[in-house]
């Protein structure tokens, strides 16, 4: 029987969590149950915070660790590991200008170790909030934040697209990278420094680590392990990057438990 990978890393919104689904699948999450008996680490990797992350895979989450909002936060047994803070002045004026550059077409979150701090309009970022479980704050002005910031993101419900030319470039020294259909995010972290975080404390080799991603903002995890699969949705210049493509982790996890 071959070896397991010790740890398998999946992005969620696009690749373990499909667009438009709310709730990962039963098939999902028994996998993970199977996977979890066998020794092997599940770990969720996403730009949601732990509290929503927490809620998504309540009846496994005993047996994961946690990499939020996008490597910036890394948690295991429910205590940070890792965390890579932004100066509070870029912070500061990323968000300023995602708020003034998205031309009342934009809202803006900041995030902390684990609450989101929401500069809203109206445009249905707070309900997307709401739905996925996220603690959260409505502020006036991002001044006004009590701790460390960890990551800005912009909501664009007409469409990241539009905006990705305006905001990438400038933020590039923030890691700027459109994170989804409505979501540009800017970190000093990115999921491959969460996944190194996490092979050191762990002790773990990255090459023997497993990793599924869909979008821009997953390429660092996906360069960071030994066998990264990209969703056969993903763009073409990203599927051209990785060999091993997919239509489902399942798919995957399942034929590695089974064979």
């Amino acid at each position: 029987m071959c070896n397991l990978p010790p740890m398998i890393c999946s992005d969620l919104d696009g690749t373990l969590l499909p667009y438009g689904q709310s709730a990962v699948s039963g098939q999902a999450l028994t996998l993970i149950r199977r996977l979890q008996a066998r020794g092997v680490l599940f770990c969720p990797a996403s730009g949601r915070q732990y509290t929503s992350l927490r809620r998504l895979f309540a009846p496994v989450a005993e047996g994961c660790v946690f990499l939020c909002e996008n490597g910036a936060v890394v948690y295991k047994d429910g205590a940070v590991i890792a965390k890579t803070p932004m100066p509070r002045d870029l912070a500061l004026a990323i968000a300023r200008d995602m708020w003034q550059g998205s031309e009342g077409r934009g809202e803006v979150m900041l995030s902390g170790e684990n609450t989101s701090y929401l500069m809203e309009r109206g445009l249905g970022m707070l309900r997307r909030i709401r739905e996925i479980g996220n603690r959260y704050r409505v502020i006036a002005d991002p001044a006004d934040i009590p701790e460390e910031i960890v990551k800005v993101s912009v909501y664009l419900p007409d469409g990241s697209a539009a905006y990705a030319d305006r905001f990438v470039p400038r933020w590039r020294q923030a890691n700027a990278a459109v994170a989804g259909p409505y979501w540009i995010d800017t970190t000093l972290a990115n999921k491959g420094l969460g996944v190194q975080a996490l092979c050191r404390v762990l002790g773990l080799d990255p090459g023997q680590v497993m990793a599924f991603g869909d979008n821009y903002n997953d390429l660092p995890m996906l360069d960071a392990v030994g066998l990264p699969y990209i969703m056969d949705g993903a763009a073409p210049a990203l599927r051209a990057r990785y060999p091993r493509h997919t239509p489902r982790p399942e798919d995957v996890l399942a034929r590695l438990l089974d064979r």
